[in-house]
């Protein structure tokens, strides 16, 4: 099981505006963030729940290319409403909302390319 994961963005501000609205609708927000005052350099995120942050970002390299990072949703419609936040703070469609059966029958998934082009995903698991 994983911990945490993170990327690195090209623009913390940008960054930090597309993921607060994306992520929002899953119940997912910034739980710490890590100054560039702190570090003597360098600034970062971390996203998550509880109290537990699981999902970071943060400069200090070039951007990290090609990842994807999926994040659950509790049902069809937090999907379709991380889609909608995600693409109005940004996003660039990947995958609209949608069945995946090719996944498996209830694999209910969208797709949004963040600023730095990650393929930022939500997904429900239940049946519909």
């Amino acid at each position: 099981m994983l911990d945490h994961i993170g990327l690195t963005v090209s623009d913390f501000a940008q960054a930090r505006a597309f993921f607060d609205a994306a992520l929002a609708p899953l119940g997912i927000g910034m739980v710490m963030e890590v100054t560039a005052e702190q570090t003597g350099g360098h600034a970062h995120a971390g996203y998550g729940s509880e109290g537990r942050p699981y999902f970071w970002f943060g400069t200090g390299g070039p951007p990290t290319g090609n990842v994807h990072v999926a994040f659950t949703a509790k049902d069809r419609a937090g999907v379709e409403a991380f889609y909608a936040a995600a693409m109005a703070a940004g996003g660039r469609d990947n995958g609209p909302p949608g069945v995946r059966a090719h996944y498996h029958p209830n694999y209910y998934g969208a797709f949004v390319l963040d600023p730095d082009g990650h393929n930022i995903e939500a997904v429900c698991h239940k049946p519909g």
